[in-house]
């Protein structure tokens, strides 16, 4: 076999490889997370980010852990049939297509602290686990950030 067909297997060999693990891995991407409180002696609180599906195929945010809190939940804000906004929690959690971006933010779909167990201080760092329906858990460190604006980002990521 010459120098040059042996080149040739071992390049293609290389791109097979790499196509397979690509398309085999669940890579769920958090960035620009960040938590709040609304005082200190806050007993409730709560955690938005990015949320990006870069796996190849579509997936469910479906729960969320943190020992910060007695209950943490996926929570959005919806309208009334009165017109006026609530809080609830989702159950069924958020669908994230394949290749999208969830958003968790403020006065939309969000995590929820509820019970806190200490004080959120500016600085401090929640962990977070984050289960999807087929990427499994992502456990996320996040950033308490109380002087961040609505709508701001922070450029935080993991």
């Amino acid at each position: 076999m010459s120098l040059k067909s042996v080149f040739v297997a071992a390049a293609a060999a290389a791109v097979l490889a790499g196509s397979a693990f690509a398309d085999g891995a669940h890579k769920i991407l958090v960035q620009d997370q960040y938590a709040r409180v609304s005082s200190p002696a806050a007993k409730a609180g709560a955690a938005f980010m990015q949320i990006v599906n870069q796996t190849h195929a579509d997936d469910r945010l479906i729960g969320v852990r943190s020992d910060v809190a007695a209950k943490v939940q996926l929570h959005t804000h919806r309208e009334t049939d009165g017109g006026v906004m609530k809080m609830m929690h989702v159950e069924e959690g958020f669908a994230i297509a394949e290749g999208a971006t969830h958003m968790l933010k403020r006065g939309g779909d969000h995590v929820m602290f509820m019970g806190l167990k200490r004080a959120l201080n500016h600085g401090d760092v929640v962990t977070l686990t984050l289960v999807f329906e087929k990427a499994g858990e992502v456990e996320v460190e996040v950033p308490v950030d109380l002087e961040r604006k609505a709508g701001g980002h922070g450029g935080h990521s993991n």
